[in-house]
């Protein structure tokens, strides 16, 4: 019987991290949800049932980050796929953003994913691994008042490139997702905060030719394949997920 997979997934109570939770499930991967919402957390492993573990962490923590690796090899002895999707999103240009929104914004974004890939690795050596970072379509292109969220996610990907370098020699893979729109609780909140919802959401759709935002699931789609064997020739690239929005300049 072939040996089960271990997934860990930072910012697991939500969103496309929730997603992925689900889909690897389905999958029959034993899965670690990381994520500061320990409840929301657990709420997500109880839907998957067993194997699957919460974790409260601050992934920007060193310490903490440590620790929910180290928990989660103690609980199953290794882990075969690390997905770093925990972020945050800091509005502002540089002029307006302040040192500790910066700073807070590059901690979260770039420094966790570093930390957990650091105590990750160890962990994959001995029987290969794959780590996939969740950037954005911000790396490839920007919007007005994004300066940190866009410089994090185009450092997720120089990231990619050079982990997948330094550590393909030791069996491990490394890429990269840069969603689009995607339906998730994040985008509910921008939606309600601005003057006209409809016209919002009318807007956002027409610069879909697939004619839709994303689902959760279209991402998790994404990093099911590129942590499967059938990728097993693809590493140190991004995977835009966005329904051909930026390849018409949006």
């Amino acid at each position: 019987m072939p040996e089960r997979k271990v997934v860990l997934i930072t910012g697991a109570a939500s969103g496309i991290g929730a997603g992925i939770a689900e889909l690897f499930a389905e999958s029959s991967y034993a899965a670690v949800l990381v994520d500061l919402d320990l409840a929301g957390a657990k709420r997500i492993a109880a839907k998957l049932g067993k194997p699957a573990i919460a974790f409260a962490a601050d992934i920007a923590d060193e310490a903490q980050a440590r620790t929910a690796i180290e928990s989660a090899v103690r609980e199953f002895g290794y882990i075969s796929v690390l997905i770093n999707n925990a972020g945050i999103e800091v509005s502002g240009s540089v002029s307006d953003l302040s040192p500790a929104q910066w700073d807070r914004q590059i901690a979260v974004n770039l420094r966790g994913a570093f930390l957990m890939s650091h105590y990750a690795i160890p962990a994959m050596r001995e029987r290969g691994g794959v780590i996939l970072h969740i950037s954005s379509v911000h790396a490839h292109v920007s919007w007005a008042g994004s300066a940190a969220y866009d410089a994090t996610k185009a450092g997720l990907i120089g990231l990619t490139r050079a982990m997948a370098i330094d550590h393909g020699p030791e069996g491990i893979r490394v890429n990269a997702i840069c969603p689009g729109y995607i339906d998730t609780p994040l985008m509910e909140k921008w939606l309600e905060s601005v003057p006209d919802r409809s016209a919002t959401m009318r807007q956002v759709l027409s610069v879909h030719p697939v004619g839709r935002i994303g689902t959760p699931r279209d991402v998790a789609q994404a990093a099911l394949f590129l942590a499967s064997d059938a990728a097993s020739f693809i590493s140190g690239t991004a995977l835009v997920v966005d329904g051909a929005m930026t390849a018409q300049g949006h």
